[in-house]
This record gives structure tokens, sequence and C-alpha cells, in this order.
């Protein structure tokens, strides 16, 4: 059973179903320990009940205040534009955006993009959602004038206009796709940012996904792929992490450097604990961009904590618990 505390909301749909969903109290979608999920709990302040087994009344005060700081920095994390503008502030290397920033003039359809494209001089761009994950709603465009277009993407278009994500990566070569496409995108929203070229690990497209965990970068994989997005469900593997050091090393570039250039981005963000940023290295790992600083960029199966990084042998979650840990002591047991 799935259950979710919602407003009451004509609109509210019960997870993975297109019945409409009943207002639940948070209270009573939790339980109590030891029940099922969705179960009724007991009154509040009887044995068994949430009350009783939960947080104290100060650690929720407290757990309230973190949460009002933290949405400050989560507002922006779900904001590419906003995101991209912060980073590059702080002099973090970021790729060439036109629509960087709050300033930034809202991106209406294809007409801006192509616009976008030609004043930037971007023969090569990535077209994001501006709250998108996951590579949903992402485009590679290739644009080399009138009729001369590509656009690599999950994005399926239906034969009736409506658009779809899919685990298949796909090719459209005309302008009208892509212009549709766009235009039905816009409204939500839309980032442009140049493609830089990447380096390559076996002939294939790399970049790095770098946990940054309470300032310290922790975890790290290698992402690479035949297509321009590297993302795991995509179709994108791991790579050799060692490999990728040792080219950079080759190159000239620290790997304490590599890593700290995903510590300056996390440092843009000093309410989050924990951040997943994408480091996108130029050809012949030579020189590191941040393409994105991802809220939620933890979920990184089998994975253990670089040597020297206080995470050897801990996946990201655990690494995680034992900063908080860390942090506040053994004053919030009871948490």
């Amino acid at each position: 059973m799935c259950c979710a505390a919602v407003r009451s909301s004509s609109r509210a749909r019960s997870c993975g179903s297109s019945r409409p969903a009943r207002t639940t109290r948070w209270t009573s979608c939790c339980g109590a320990p030891g029940t099922r999920p969705g179960s009724r709990a007991p009154p509040a302040g009887t044995p068994g009940s949430p009350t009783q087994h939960g947080p104290s009344p100060s650690t929720r005060v407290e757990i309230a205040d973190f949460l009002a700081v933290a949405a400050d920095d989560l507002a922006v994390l779900f904001d590419k534009r906003l995101s991209h503008g912060l980073l590059d502030a702080a002099d973090v290397p970021v790729p060439y955006s036109p629509t960087s920033g709050p300033q930034a003039p809202p991106v209406r359809g294809w007409d801006d993009v192509r616009a976008a494209l030609g004043t930037g001089g971007m023969h090569r761009a990535f077209i994001k959602l501006a709250h998108g994950s996951s590579a949903s709603g992402v485009l590679a465009v290739e644009y080399a004038g009138p009729g001369r277009i590509r656009a690599t993407t999950s994005v399926e278009r239906a034969e009736d206009g409506s658009l779809f994500n899919s685990l298949r990566v796909r090719r459209y070569d005309t302008e009208r796709d892509i212009a549709a496409i766009l235009d039905t995108l816009a409204p939500d929203g839309l980032h442009i940012e140049r493609w830089l070229p990447k380096a390559s690990q076996d002939k294939r497209a790399a970049d790095l996904r770098v946990v940054v965990i309470g300032g310290r970068a922790t975890h790290a994989v290698v992402r690479t792929s035949r297509s321009p997005m590297t993302n795991l469900h995509l179709g994108g593997v791991r790579g050799d992490l060692a490999a990728a050091r040792a080219a950079a090393e080759a190159a000239g570039v620290a790997w304490s450097t590599v890593l700290g250039t995903a510590e300056r981005a996390a440092a843009c963000f000093p309410d989050t604990l924990c951040v997943g940023v994408d480091l996108l290295p130029g050809t012949g790992w030579r020189q590191f961009a941040v393409g994105e600083v991802n809220a939620f960029g933890d979920l990184l199966p089998r994975l253990t904590g670089l040597p020297g990084s206080g995470a050897e042998g801990q996946d990201t979650y655990a690494a995680q618990i034992a900063a908080v840990v860390r942090a506040h002591g053994e004053d919030h047991q009871d948490v």
C-alpha cells in the first residue's frame, strides 16, 4: 500500500494510480513502530503512538528550524537557472549559459532557443527543463543553421504531440520536431548551457558524479556513455575511477583540485548536508567544470567512500548518518 499525507484537493491522486487519493493525517499514515505503513495509529500520547515513540518536542522544533533554513538551498538547487547563476557568481567553473541567474530572460520556445544559440555563438548546447531531473526533458542540440539540426534526447514524442519519458535515447533531425518538443516544454521553464566537449574513456563520453557530504567529497563514480547523456538509467555505465584520476594527473590536474571543484560547488549550498555534483572533464582531462549540483544525488549503490575521505567502507547513506552524528554528538540519539 502506498500512502501519502496530502492536502484535500480534487487533483490529489494515490501513488501509482489514477484514482483519487483520500486525504490522510500524517500520524495515521506513519503508524506505530512494528505496524504496517498506512495502518491507523493509536491516539497521540497513548502507548505505541507516533508522538510517544517519535522525537521529543525540542528535537521536532530543531528539525522544523533546519528544514526552514534548508528550504532556501533546495529552492535554488531545484532551479537550474538560479543554481547556475549562484555557482557562476562564486567563480565555480560552469558552462556558459544565456539563462543563468534570476535576471535572465525567459525562454518561451524554440524561437528563443534558436536566437540564444545564435547570440551566444553556440553550435552545440544542452537544453534542460529548469526544474527537471534524471535527464528528463533534456535535449543535446547540434545546430548549424536552418535545416541543419539534430537533437539527442530521451523524450519520446507521440503522433498526437504528447511527450513521454523513455529509457531509449533517440535522435530528432528535423527542426519541426525539435521545435514542437521545445515549444511544449517551454511553459515549465527552460535552461540553456553550452555543450562542452567531454573527455572520453574507452571511446565513450565520460563525466563524474561526486557526492559531497558535510563539505567533503566522499564518493565518486565515473559515468560513461555513447550518447551525450551519461545517466546510468539511460544506458550509461560506470567507468574506471582510477584511470580517470591517472588521466587528470597526467594532464597536470591534481586529484585534490578535481575533488576541490566539487567541494567549492557544494559550499554554495551551506545548509544542505549532502549534494551530488556532476563534474564535466574537458577533452584530455585538462580542465573540469560543474554541470549540475543535485539535491538528491546520492543514489550510488554498492559504492563506498574514497580513500582518505573519512567515509571508507561506508555507502553514501551511512556516510550521511555518520556526518550527522559527528556534527551533533550524542545529544540527539533519541531522533
